[in-house]
């Protein structure tokens, strides 16, 4: 199948720059289904751009047919990308407002319900297509009233994706392993997802006053729920280990995963040829389950267990050295976790200001001690 490239080019927002997105697409644009994926949202997270690298160097060898449409977005923020500091990158608040580039996305949910309400019939097909043609015709209007290139980004993000049926949103960790997150209204339909791409917790959100990505795709599909509308899209962040997990072997493990969820969604063809290991139960819970461990004080870390240990209420999982404490056996602080779970994410870096989140653990119920949300 013949791939085609396209260019989107962002509003320039000084004298002599221009920035654009680049979108590789397979298949009849009109064809049904569609994916959608992009990475690099936080353009500093390169896991899932290489991974996406793979996936079209496979969807271009041409071994199975596409069946749908396959919409490509390698690197989902150039404006990230140019934020170099010093050699380093640094792409995941714009530093133009201090923004998170995966925060602050429209929420046009009343808008196409508004839109929608007195039109829907009782044929569920039609009103996803009802529903995803006044999802862009909102969306157009948007894009003429955007003030900034990061909205504007924004907007073209949401445009490209709005009429898939699935939409994943590829990122990873500081230092973590595959894990997932879908809007509880789609669970268990997208445990496929998570076995295919061998996750190994996926928290199952709700709304926020975020507005990630994943979020406001959602978002309309959410509000006509109540009014019995199918959800037409189903929308994923994918969080593909850690930062420093970037490789061509570990790409094309996540490329092929990704590939034989296209299979198994009628997307591409040889859907029967994948096979999905279904006896090993999926370990899902409410995000309102993860656990932020914080730290109290500034300090070293030094962490007492690894990525993927099961950890109990009260266990240490880290210390906090200040090694200008006057006594060194007073310079030590334990860092507990404090719920049963699977400690999944934590600090690359090894220093820890104040309030600094250390570790990430996944528990099966509300963790009511939570003292941060998820809008950082």
């Amino acid at each position: 199948m013949t791939r085609i490239v396209s260019r989107f080019p962002l509003p320039p927002m000084s004298l002599g720059t221009e920035r654009h997105l680049t979108v590789h697409s397979y298949g009849d644009p009109d064809a049904a289904p569609k994916a959608y994926l992009q990475a690099g949202l936080h353009a500093g997270e390169l896991a899932g751009s290489l991974a996406l690298h793979h996936l079209i160097r496979r969807l271009d060898a041409g071994e199975h047919e596409i069946l749908g449409h396959v919409m490509i977005v390698p690197v989902a923020n150039p404006i990230g990308q140019s934020q170099v500091m010093r050699g380093t990158m640094s792409g995941r608040f714009a530093e133009s407002d201090g923004s998170n580039f995966n925060r602050g996305f429209p929420d046009i949910s009343e808008d196409v319900a508004a839109s929608v309400r007195g039109a829907m019939t009782r044929d569920a097909a039609a009103n996803v297509t009802l529903v995803r043609e006044a999802i862009g015709e909102v969306l157009a209007d948007r894009a003429g009233m955007a003030a900034t290139e990061i909205d504007y980004l924004r907007i073209t993000l949401l445009r490209l994706a709005c009429d898939a049926d699935l939409a994943l949103d590829l990122h990873c960790e500081e230092e973590g392993l595959v894990h997932l997150y879908v809007d509880a209204m789609h669970w268990p339909g997208a445990s496929d997802i998570d076995r295919l791409l061998k996750s190994h917790v996926t928290l199952l959100t709700s709304p926020t006053a975020a507005m990630s990505f994943d979020e406001a795709m959602t978002a309309p599909w959410r509000k006509l729920q109540a009014e019995g509308v199918e959800a037409g899209c189903l929308t994923s962040t994918i969080e593909l280990r850690g930062a420093a997990d970037v490789g061509d072997a570990l790409a094309e493990e996540d490329a092929d995963g990704l590939y034989q969820i296209l299979q198994h969604r009628g997307i591409v063809a040889g859907a029967e040829e994948v096979e999905i290991e279904d006896e090993t139960p999926v370990r899902a819970g409410p995000v309102e389950g993860m656990e932020r461990i914080i730290a109290p004080t500034p300090g070293i870390i030094s962490f007492r267990v690894p990525l993927g240990a099961e950890v109990t209420a009260g266990q240490p999982i880290a210390d906090l050295v200040d090694p200008t404490a006057d006594d060194p056996a007073e310079g030590r602080i334990e860092l507990t976790a404090g719920c049963d779970g699977l400690l999944y994410a934590r600090r690359a870096q090894r220093f820890a200001h104040t309030g600094a989140t250390v570790a990430k653990v996944a528990s099966s119920r509300p963790v009511t001690s939570r003292t941060t949300h998820l809008t950082d």
